[in-house]
């Protein structure tokens, strides 16, 4: 585990004992991927209320997440989800890129940082791509790419199969290019995408625990 994981890691489990910024770092680091997986599920108009929300839950349940930097992201990007999903029953609508919502169960991510990448995934223009995609499609490419799970961990995120996954995400990228195509003004929307990211050999390590107060978007 080198480079950005590490630091996360050691982010992850500084926050945990209770270092507000250990905990500022690990929501800068995060955010932006978490922030554009939710834009996929409720839209860009609530997206940062519900990201807010699963932010609230991270901070107030941090004390019992144990795991590297690989394991907290597909755990936040759970809590996000469940958060999205609330938000859609509430308003009783379903997710603005289509689909019910027994269809989110099955996308993941892969990428790694790159946050000229990130940057590039969250313009309109981009995020109006994805929505074209399927359902499954487009949460698959999100989570692979923009939150950066690699398929296992995408997969248990989701309650599906690696290879279910592998296969979204891989038919998502296929169409985004047949999209770009048909689109000259979005050529180059693809290439900002990261590479598809593979599972690696991970240690988890367990972290002393200590209680921390809720943490609010003041303190982020």
């Amino acid at each position: 585990m080198l480079g950005d994981d590490a630091e996360l890691t050691a982010a992850v489990l500084a926050a945990q004992d209770g270092d507000e910024t250990a905990f500022r770092t690990v929501y800068r680091a995060v955010h932006p991927r978490l922030l554009g997986y939710v834009r996929t599920l409720v839209g860009d108009p609530d997206a940062e209320d519900v990201a807010s929300e699963a932010w609230l839950q991270i901070a107030r349940d941090l004390d019992r997440f144990d795991g590297d930097a690989d394991r907290f992201r597909g755990w936040a990007a759970r809590i996000a989800r469940n958060r999205a999903l609330d938000h859609i029953r509430m308003r009783g609508r379903r997710p603005a890129i289509g689909g019910d919502e027994t269809e989110l169960t099955g996308k993941p991510a892969e990428s790694d940082t790159a946050g000229e990448a990130i940057e590039a995934l969250a313009t309109d223009s981009t995020l109006s791509l994805i929505a074209r995609l399927p359902q499954d499609q487009a949460e698959a490419v999100v989570l692979r790419v923009v939150v950066g799970l690699d398929a296992k961990t995408a997969a248990e995120t989701l309650g599906k199969r690696p290879g279910a996954v592998r296969t979204a995400a891989h038919r998502g990228l296929k169409r985004l290019a047949e999209l770009i195509g048909e689109d000259p003004e979005s050529v180059g929307a693809l290439d900002a995408l990261p590479p598809q990211r593979e599972p690696q050999d991970r240690a988890v390590t367990s972290a002393t625990v200590t209680h921390m107060r809720p943490r609010t978007q003041k303190d982020m």
